[in-house]
């Protein structure tokens, strides 16, 4: 016949002495004082979770009375009968910084730490980072249950009006997640996220996968600099990101486009899907790219020519293939990903959004207006790309913030 436990009182527990080795004191629930030999006294939390013996701390007593233990006893074992791991939430309350347990923050992280050991570790880095930049900031610390759509319309308006209208999308859906999560463990009552269907603007174009955590753009970047397939592939790809045009105006370059004396590449307007020329102002990183390789192909007609005739370009599917060759899943990167790469950063780092829209060249709706924008805010669009570039060359480096 099992023990019959005894509810402790505080009498009890000033009474107990230390012994010489750790005594285990229960309350009942689980819950337990574990007394040291040198006197401290702290609760502990025996409980069972998928199948699995788990303990939760919940501090030293007498900081932690013997009301307040069993309060956070019944709060554990009422996130366990709602299918939460206790350890969870504690660990999302120590990120958030925070001793409750039913704001949007704790529980979006808990919710992270739950899924998120089925996914892939930069998948996983680049929803918390959504988070920390455009959620936490302004809901974090709000009771879930009182966050309304209108309150999470205007988190997506600040992200809409960077420009970074994908990114919203995404926010929307993931913090929907969140309520949906926050329902299933009897912490909300409803998703507010779905009253705003059709609030956003549709994203423009067919998503490209892209990298945009700093921590993954360096060991891309480290990827495409030890790539040891053809030398005209490694540095297209080195190029790329520096400067960001359509993977079909990369491989369709000319070398009789490229100005190494004003540092310029001019796209020709016949090849630009806005049909107007486009100037790319070409950094110091880029311009070494272009050196190396011209005594290989300056000889020709193509920067990037196929490996089979100098006539044609290099294959539409060079980049993306080596991209896959390297590790990189369709889902991770694709050759157009490096445009919303530095337009997601360049926003965040509160570049002027009209300079980053001309220099990614998307088309001018106006069309007399666009036969004349091509070299608009031509100065800032210089510094930008050195800037972006020196960018680049820091958290590949490491020496760069990648916070």
């Amino acid at each position: 016949m099992p023990k019959r436990i005894t509810p402790l009182s505080d009498t009890k527990i000033r009474a107990i002495k230390p012994a010489e080795k750790p005594q285990k004191i229960f309350d009942g629930g689980g819950l337990f004082l574990l007394v040291s030999p040198t006197g401290g006294k702290l609760w502990r939390l025996k409980y069972r979770f998928g199948g699995t013996e788990k303990l939760l701390a919940l501090g030293a007593y007498p900081q932690i009375s013997l009301v307040e233990a069993r309060r956070k006893r019944d709060q554990a074992n009422a996130l366990i009968l709602n299918g939460v791991d206790p350890c969870d939430t504690k660990k999302a309350q120590k990120a958030a910084g925070t001793e409750e347990t039913e704001t949007f923050e704790v529980i979006a992280r808990e919710w992270h730490t739950k899924f998120s050991r089925s996914w892939a570790a930069s998948h996983g880095d680049k929803i918390l980072r959504r988070f920390e930049l455009y959620v936490f900031p302004w809901l974090g610390n709000r009771p879930v249950k009182s966050i309304t759509a209108p309150d999470l319309l205007s988190v997506l308006r600040r992200i809409e009006a960077k420009g970074i209208l994908e990114t919203a999308h995404r926010t929307q859906q993931n913090c929907g997640q969140v309520f949906r999560y926050a329902i299933a463990t009897g912490r909300a009552e409803r998703d507010p996220s779905n009253d705003l269907r059709g609030a956003l603007p549709p994203a423009s174009g067919k998503h490209m996968s892209t990298i945009t955590d700093p921590k993954e753009i360096a060991g891309l970047l480290r990827a495409i600099d030890d790539y040891r397939g053809g030398i005209v592939t490694r540095c297209a790809m080195q190029l790329a990101p520096l400067v960001f045009v359509r993977p079909g105006e990369l491989r369709h370059a000319e070398w009789v486009e490229i100005d190494f004396d004003t540092a310029e590449w001019r796209i020709p307007a016949e090849k630009m899907k806005a049909g107007t020329l486009h100037i790319v102002p070409l950094s110091k990183q880029a311009l070494d790219v272009l050196q190396e390789i011209y005594p290989l192909t300056g000889h020709g007609r193509y920067v990037f020519p196929s490996p089979r005739t100098d006539s044609r370009p290099m294959s539409s599917n060079a980049i993306l293939a080596a991209l896959r060759r390297m590790g990189f899943a369709k889902d991770e990167m694709s050759g157009h990903g490096f445009r919303s790469m530095a337009s997601t950063l360049l926003n965040e780092q509160g570049w002027n959004r009209d300079a980053i829209e001309r220099q990614l060249a998307h088309a001018e709706r106006n069309s007399v207006r666009a036969a004349y924008n091509y070299a608009e805010f031509m100065p800032e669009r210089k510094k930008m790309m050195q800037h972006w570039a020196d960018y680049l060359d820091g958290i590949k480096a490491g020496t760069k913030s990648m916070s």
